[in-house]
């Protein structure tokens, strides 16, 4: 219901508890509605259990202030120029896919205030801007482990790879797998690709068929991956099948069913990690909450509200400038996904997550520490 509202209205805020002093206001642009409303829904879940732990700082309430950005880079861009502007946020958490993210990164650069994202992996999101942060890691470390596991635990000599023309994100996952691949030795026999909305994949399976592959990497979107896994299933191809974060949603088994047994996907979060008192706490109020397990977007939507709240709490201020210069201080932070602590580019020294899908639940495989 609390959704179908956001699309309505085109906004929620979390309203702040009765308290006297004036309320300190966070925004949050999110796709609520649209193509990966799943994002933007498990990330505002995350958001409003972790405002629930930690309602207050400073003695002042916390008001988040949320705009549906409807899957859009436009929205987007929109969403940002209104909580900067007509409602006055003090820092931003937002978006959860790295073209979406784009998208809004100069209006907060440009007025100076920080924003946070929970899960845009792209390298080009914090490059060459002071105000711009997040709290996951880059594609260039997640194509780096990711042509490691293909290597090292699937012994694959040769891989396919298939990836979403239209989304940042996919393109430059693909491009670092494919260079990190073939570095270690791997050949890539297929290189195929698709527009974001597809739904027939018959034509890149069928040239992937032909070359069989000892692996097939597709770091897309949880609905294409799981139509891409039913057909490549259909069609005979055996070939296990290697995805990134962006997998890591119910919709995948939903919709994929059986057929996306077995895949791995390096990611964010599992329960099973969870080793920091603020994660634990966090996880039973989640529970209670929603009566479900959480997944990765709710976690990274949770810690970057956490992150936010730590920076004002150091900074001793609500000023954008001094949030902006604490952000950059952080360090061993110990939040719901891990531990962070933040280069000087807005980047963070982050842990990964091997996954992987058995019986019809995402699964714990291992902790990867982050490269070198």
């Amino acid at each position: 219901m609390v959704r179908i509202l956001v699309a309505i209205l085109g906004s929620l805020i979390l309203a702040a508890p009765a308290f006297s002093a004036e309320p300190i206001v966070i925004g949050a642009y999110l796709s609520m509605t649209g193509n990966v409303a799943a994002y933007g829904g498990m990330g505002w879940d995350g958001i409003s259990i972790a405002r629930k732990m930690e309602p207050e700082v400073l003695g002042r309430p916390v008001e988040v202030r949320l705009v549906d950005t409807k899957s859009d880079k436009v929205e987007s861009a929109n969403a940002v120029s209104r909580l900067i502007e007509k409602d006055k946020v003090v820092a931003i958490i937002g978006e959860m896919i790295s073209g979406n993210t784009l998208a809004g990164t100069d209006h907060a650069e440009r007025r100076k205030i920080p924003m946070v994202s929970p899960t845009a992996t792209n390298p080009l999101v914090t490059q060459g801007r002071k105000y711009v942060f997040r709290v996951c890691f880059i594609d260039t470390e997640q194509g780096q482990v990711a042509a490691k596991i293909a290597t090292e635990q699937f012994k694959a000599k040769t891989a396919a790879v298939i990836y979403d023309i239209s989304q940042d994100y996919s393109v430059g996952l693909v491009t670092f797998f494919k260079r990190e691949f073939i570095k270690a030795g791997g050949k890539i026999v297929s290189d195929t690709k698709f527009k974001s909305g597809d739904r027939d994949f018959t034509p890149q399976l069928s040239s992937i068929q032909s070359t069989n592959p000892d692996l097939i990497y597709a770091p897309i979107y949880y609905t294409e991956c799981a139509l891409l896994a039913k057909q490549a299933r259909e069609m005979g191809l055996k070939a296990p099948i290697l995805a990134g974060d962006g997998v890591q949603a119910p919709e995948l088994i939903e919709l994929g069913g059986p057929a996306v047994e077995g895949l791995y996907f390096t990611t964010h979060f599992h329960r099973d990690m969870v080793d920091s008192e603020r994660g634990r706490k966090w996880l039973d109020l989640f529970h209670k909450e929603y009566g479900k397990e959480a997944d990765a977007f709710t976690a990274m939507g949770a810690d970057a509200y956490f992150i936010v709240l730590d920076a004002i709490k150091r900074a001793g201020s609500a000023e954008p400038e001094k949030i902006r210069e604490a952000l950059v201080n952080t360090k061993d932070f110990h939040g719901v996904s891990g531990k962070v602590t933040m280069k000087p580019n807005g980047d963070p020294i982050k842990a990964m997550v091997l996954n992987k899908v058995q019986d019809g639940k995402f699964v714990f495989v291992r902790t990867i520490e982050p490269p070198k």
